[in-house]
């Protein structure tokens, strides 16, 4: 079996095909130790060299992907380790006999709700990637009194220090006069780094709770207990893949992915084809 490296990497969750194309053009990719040329293919055990990170080409059954939505407490970050030894929400997740867990975008300490994990790299980065426009819908506590005329701002664009940003949509609960505290549900199609509390920030609000409630299709499970996770049916991965514009998979198709090789076995892996003696030729003397 052999596949394209664009395909490949893609399936790593590295990039997009034509992002990873233009790293190929570019010489950022190598294949077995020589820099690799667009429409090259590679195959199980081949080593690649991705900007200096080192990988080794395995099978990747299309039918083991899976996509899980997790519940995220308070208190947990979304990268895979943490120098002040913080709990991660990888500590709670199914371990894996192949692949890795995929985080799409991520929830800051602060922020609980739905966080969609995935072993396929090409569905995560799609999700992802700001031209996809997918929505992401929050349910936010605020601290402070909210007029009529700040939702009119947050819905039509304020300027932040990355830009200018708004509300797709913003819709009030049932508010009540002499409460210091108001629910809204907002929904967003970017990712920026704090951006809803960034926003009711710019209107002198607090946001005292902040919950992801939906990502694209997929909703947080009621019954779903904080710190949980539940794998979607088929139906909702394809609806998530056909709201980034992939194609259903196919349960009998299989590929290729790299995962990552540390450089020492790489080095070690090396040393040892080197020091091996060659094998002695037994020579024949006639009689």
């Amino acid at each position: 079996m052999a596949e394209r490296l664009q395909k490949i990497l893609a399936n790593t969750g590295l990039g997009s095909r034509r992002e990873l194309e233009r790293w190929i053009a570019a010489g950022k990719v190598k294949l077995n130790g020589q820099p690799a040329s667009l429409g090259e293919r590679a195959s199980i055990n081949d080593n690649l060299t991705v900007d200096g990170r080192f990988y080794r080409v395995v099978a990747d059954d299309a039918a083991a992907s899976r996509v899980i939505a997790y519940h995220k407490p308070l208190g947990e970050i979304t990268t895979r380790s943490d120098p002040e030894n913080r709990k991660t929400v990888f500590d709670s997740l199914p371990q894996l006999r192949s692949g890795r867990w995929i985080s799409v975008g991520r929830l800051d300490i602060n922020t609980l709700g739905l966080l969609l994990l995935t072993t396929d790299g090409e569905l995560a980065h799609a999700l992802m990637h700001p031209s996809r426009q997918i929505e992401r819908e929050y349910a936010v506590r605020v601290n402070g009194r909210v007029t009529e005329p700040m939702l009119e701002r947050l819905r039509s664009g304020v300027e932040l220090d990355d830009g200018l940003a708004a509300f797709d949509r913003v819709r009030a609960e049932e508010q009540h006069r002499d409460s210091a505290n108001n629910w809204f549900h907002v929904v967003v199609r970017e990712g920026r780094n704090r951006e809803i509390r960034r926003l009711w920030e710019s209107q002198g609000l607090l946001v005292s709770r902040l919950i992801r409630v939906r990502y694209g299709p997929v909703l947080l499970p009621k019954r779903l207990g904080r710190g949980r996770f539940a794998d979607l049916t088929d139906a909702q991965v394809t609806d998530l893949r056909q709201a980034v514009g992939l194609k259903p998979l196919d349960a009998s198709a299989s590929g290729l992915r790299a995962v990552p090789v540390h450089p020492r076995h790489k080095r070690k892996a090396a040393r040892k084809t080197r020091n091996k003696k060659p094998r002695r030729q037994q020579v024949q003397v006639k009689s």
